[in-house]
């Protein structure tokens, strides 16, 4: 099972972590950083099995699959956002985790317009 792998993972560089951080912050961020790609390596077929059984709904709905595209860089941005902040929270770099939250809220935005454009235009074809 994966998750025990992931728990694992984590449960030896906390310990690791826990010494490092008092004698050296350089390599416990870099311990910290190696075991989340670790463990982000180990669920991407998970990922990828989730994209294709939203492809297939989406082919079974006659929903345009440019929103699913979109939906779907929606997620991985906030994802990967996300993962720069828990970075540079563990690093103590508050200030870089705020920039790359807005930055990530930002582009998110950004992409979601075509969505909230065709849902706007769906709304006012419905009303008399």
């Amino acid at each position: 099972m994966e998750i025990v792998q992931i728990v694992a993972i984590g449960i030896i560089c906390i310990i690791i972590l826990s010494i490092l951080r008092e004698t050296n912050k350089d390599l416990a961020v870099i311990i910290s950083l190696i075991a989340s790609i670790l463990i982000f390596f180990i669920v991407i077929p998970k990922i990828s099995n989730i994209i294709t059984v939203l492809n297939t709904i989406a082919d079974k709905s006659g929903i345009n699959s440019i929103y699913l595209k979109t939906i779907l860089k929606i997620i991985g941005i906030a994802y990967i956002a996300e993962f720069g902040v828990q970075l540079s929270n563990d690093a103590n770099e508050k200030n870089i985790a705020t920039k790359i939250e807005l930055a990530g809220k930002i582009i998110i935005v950004f992409l979601s317009l075509p969505i909230i454009i065709a849902l706007v235009d769906t709304i006012v074809s419905i009303m008399p």
